[in-house]
């Protein structure tokens, strides 16, 4: 009884640690954001900014669309490929996660310049758009990604499952659309999580290619209004976070149904 107690106060002391470690500098920034000026007490002209600024809320949104479709494009390649490698090419499957891991071992500034005489076709044939940008970091989010996904994927029996559907008649689309992509949604949540947060905390792509997304426009409005700055750094803090949460109450939700729920 005594060991228990004490493992729950340890458990408590260093929750409370950990808590404090990460609120303190969140509590700072909401601080510094919302103070006026001498005794004046507080004001929300810095987060009001976030909304009236035209620029910035242009690029606020042009980020958020890029997590969308940067989410979306990374689903729709990736994951039918894994499952069809996995199922029917199995012997390139090193090929697949050595080309996957590839952007992880090379700076994204080398990549930037890579790219660039690319980008210039990009523009000229699709425009100009930030939101062009979702292919550039389709590539920034794979390693991540084919991570999470392979994880979901090697917790199945991919085989057994495709080979029961297609004797039943499925189509090769309806085994993936149907059958395996909702055993690995936990995969795939967490992919999604992680593209959502890398591009909403994104800097190098979009300024080297002279795009105006939210860490751009901050870092912008920064030389002007730091507080309006750090007030957009902790929004896009908290959005994340509550992204978080959502995927741990989904990954929470389907691990404790049963499978007879799951049909």
């Amino acid at each position: 009884m005594t060991s228990t107690r004490g493992f729950r106060i340890a458990r408590g002391v260093g929750l409370t640690l950990f808590a404090a470690y990460f609120m303190v500098p969140l509590l700072s920034m909401l601080d510094f954001s919302t103070r006026a000026r001498g005794d004046e007490g507080r004001t929300f002209d810095a987060w009001r900014t976030l909304v009236e600024n035209e620029d910035l809320r242009e690029a606020i949104i042009a980020s958020l669309l890029l997590a969308v479709l940067t989410v979306a494009l990374m689903v729709v390649l990736l994951v039918p490929t894994m499952i069809w490698v996995r199922l029917r090419v199995p012997r390139v499957s090193r090929l697949v996660e050595f080309l996957c891991l590839l952007p992880l071992t090379i700076p994204a500034l080398v990549i930037v310049v890579g790219i660039s005489g690319v980008y210039a076709w990009v523009d000229y044939l699709i425009g100009d758009s930030a939101l062009t940008l979702t292919f550039a970091y389709v590539v920034l989010v794979l390693p991540y990604a084919y991570r999470s996904i392979d994880s979901a994927l090697s917790a199945i029996d991919v085989f057994t499952l495709a080979e029961a559907a297609r004797s039943l008649g499925a189509s090769w689309l309806t085994v993936i659309a149907r059958i395996v992509l909702p055993n690995i949604m936990t995969g795939v949540l967490s992919a999604a999580f992680i593209a959502v947060a890398l591009v909403l905390g994104e800097f190098t792509f979009a300024s080297l290619l002279h795009f105006d997304t939210m860490p751009v426009a901050l870092v912008q409005i920064s030389k002007t209004d730091a507080k309006a700055s750090v007030a957009g750094a902790l929004a896009s803090i908290i959005l994340i976070t509550l992204l978080l949460m959502v995927l741990s109450l989904l990954h929470r939700d389907r691990v404790t149904r049963t499978p007879g729920q799951e049909s």
